[in-house]
């Protein structure tokens, strides 16, 4: 999925982050709204940049919790803005 693509899905859910999940459907990353609009917002950006870029060799998201997500998705306890 491009960076694009992600965060036209954000928008459309009214979601913050969104979870990254492995082949197994195993939750592995979270990334968030504000860290792809500074992906995009930067001089590098490109449309061809996929989320594995962005993520790779990064560290993790504080509130990461690989294979803590609940149901939809969401992590609980951490509250959604509207």
């Amino acid at each position: 999925m491009t960076v694009e693509v992600a965060l036209a899905v954000m928008a459309g859910a009214r979601v913050e982050y969104l979870t990254v999940c492995d082949a197994d459907d195993e939750s592995t990353d979270l990334v968030t709204l504000v860290r792809l609009a500074v992906v995009r917002d930067s001089s590098t950006y490109t449309d061809r940049i996929r989320l594995r870029d962005v993520l790779d060799g990064s560290p993790p998201l504080p509130g990461a919790r690989p294979g803590g997500v609940g149901e939809y998705g969401r992590v609980p306890g951490v509250a959604l803005s509207r």
